[in-house]
């Protein structure tokens, strides 16, 4: 008896190793808030805004590994002061395009992702809706772009995610005449997946 179930107990874990090794596709649906802030060189100082974004994200794996491209839009929001306490609202839309490479921990659905990559931010508007938004994105009417670096962790539920990441601008934004303004953030979504 002992050795059927040492025996059964090894081809479990030779199959959730296995499991692991072979290639993965998934694709799912994910929103959520953003809580921009903007950094400048010493002139002003920022507070948090909320934001929000949407999108899509696939996931693509093997041997514990994946590489997660994602792709969403992205309401940003902050509040520049200067040295008097004058205050400017800065509020854009962006298409955010990472491309991050991870690892999940765990089994029976149930799991923990660390991720970490790049982004790129490609600017919308300074002042549209989500719709306006996403047509100009679907139009290809790109205004600019500024790179950033991610670094996350996620859970996975079986089919729905929960996600935080922080975000750190590597370039300037150069928006409204900041030109030496950097974006961080920190978001928090949900993820569904759909296969």
């Amino acid at each position: 008896m002992k050795k059927i179930i040492l025996s059964a107990l090894l081809v479990s874990l030779n199959l959730v190793a296995f499991s692991q090794v072979l290639p993965s596709f998934q694709l799912g649906l994910k929103g959520g808030a953003n809580l921009s802030k903007l950094s400048t060189e010493n002139t002003f100082s920022s507070d948090n805004r909320a934001g929000y974004y949407v999108g899509l994200w696939t996931r693509i794996g093997a041997a514990g590994i994946h590489l997660q491209p994602e792709l969403y839009l992205s309401g940003k929001n902050s509040t520049l002061k200067d040295a008097s306490g004058q205050e400017n609202k800065v509020k854009f839309t962006s298409m955010d395009v990472p491309i991050l490479v991870g690892t999940k921990f765990g089994a029976a659905g149930i799991g923990l992702r660390l991720n970490t990559g790049p982004v790129v931010s490609f600017v919308l508007s300074d002042d549209q809706s989500l719709k306006d938004a996403a047509g100009s994105a679907f139009k290809g009417d790109f205004k600019g772009q500024n790179f950033a670096w991610q670094f996350g962790a996620g859970l996975d539920v079986g089919n729905l995610g929960v996600d935080l990441r922080y975000e750190t601008g590597l370039s300037k934004i150069g928006k409204n005449g900041y030109d030496d303004t950097k974006l961080s953030l920190f978001t928090l979504g949900l993820a569904y997946r759909l296969f």
